[in-house]
């Protein structure tokens, strides 16, 4: 954002952020601490904005204010509902014993479904890609990785729901395709964001990897779809 001459109240967004993952740890509170989040934040970002010595582009910058925690925090506080609150159980050598509660196995859905999808869709698209998925914002894409990551991504949701979770195959076959969808939205969502910034990487953090959002861009999306889906066949 402050690349390309935009600049929003970064600690406002950190802060909504953190309170949006807080209010999931307590979801009895989690109405009143997100109604303080959202509300603080509108109060104090106007008058931030107020003793700024250029107004030009004031109001862009308070609406990317709250714009960056959504895109991030908001999305992120979905992997602390899905996993839950329910304890695993790890025993000592003499007998030992390892419980991985619901929610741990529909966090692994997401991570290996997700990373299993991109690995696929990477090597598939480079080997057989020639059709274009999204010239315009990823021109590297193809509709063949796409097709190679579903298989992954459908072949991940079988192993870890139908046997783990009691979940009949044909909707795990569903959650694998909608896997594989959410996860094209988020990486093309990330990849739109570092176009109109002019960037080509999203940050330094990783060197290499083109910055730690190009890490998660697809599991932001990935896990809203998973948890409803939870939800639906009973979480």
């Amino acid at each position: 954002m402050l690349h390309s001459g935009y600049h929003p109240i970064i600690l406002l967004s950190l802060a909504l952020g953190v309170l949006i993952l807080i209010a999931a740890m307590f979801p009895r509170q989690q109405s009143l601490i997100l109604e303080i989040g959202f509300s603080a934040t509108l109060l104090a970002s106007f008058p931030w904005l107020f003793f700024r010595q250029n107004l030009d582009g004031t109001l862009v910058d308070w609406s990317l204010t709250f714009a960056i925690a959504v895109y991030t925090g908001f999305p992120m506080s979905f992997f602390l509902l899905l996993r839950g609150y329910e304890a695993s159980v790890w025993q000592g050598f003499s007998g030992t014993w390892v419980y991985l509660p619901r929610g741990t196995w529909w966090l692994l859905i997401v991570l290996l479904g997700v990373w299993g999808f991109d690995a696929a869709a990477f090597f598939t698209g480079r080997s057989f890609g020639r059709h274009k998925l999204s010239p315009r914002i990823s021109p590297a894409k193809s509709w063949e990785g796409v097709i190679g990551g579903f298989v992954l991504s459908i072949v991940a949701a079988l192993v870890l729901t139908v046997k783990p979770l009691g979940v009949p195959w044909y909707l795990a076959i569903v959650l694998g395709i909608l896997l594989g969808i959410a996860a094209v939205l988020g990486d093309l969502a990330e990849s739109l964001i570092k176009r109109q910034m002019h960037v080509k990487d999203s940050g330094q953090f990783m060197p290499g990897h083109g910055g730690l959002l190009d890490r998660v861009d697809s599991l932001l999306f990935a896990v809203i779809v998973v948890y409803f889906f939870a939800l639906c066949v009973g979480l």
